[in-house]
């Protein structure tokens, strides 16, 4: 197994409607192929191919404390000799 190396991470509590405003902004940088995260005086800039894979996974986990905890991850991987792979549809 490969050596993974976290290059950019940030995690902050944000509302509803801030957070489907980011992603609006972040499918548009995706659709134009560069996105550049800052945040502070860290910032990376990823240019995106035309296909990438797309992972969508909803879990549930049980927090001691706290309840059950809700978690939908969206997560894009691409090698760079990724050729483009077709359509995906939303539904």
């Amino acid at each position: 197994m490969g050596r993974e190396t976290v290059l950019f991470k940030s995690e902050e509590k944000k509302n509803r409607t801030e957070i489907g405003d980011f992603f609006h902004r972040l499918g548009d940088k995706i659709t134009e192929g560069q996105v550049i995260l800052r945040q502070g005086g860290n910032d990376i800039t990823l240019d995106i191919p035309t296909g990438v894979t797309l992972e969508i996974k909803v879990e549930d986990e049980e927090k001691k404390h706290k309840g059950i905890q809700h978690s939908l991850e969206i997560e894009l991987k691409w090698f760079d000799n990724d050729q483009d792979s077709g359509g995906l549809e939303l539904g």
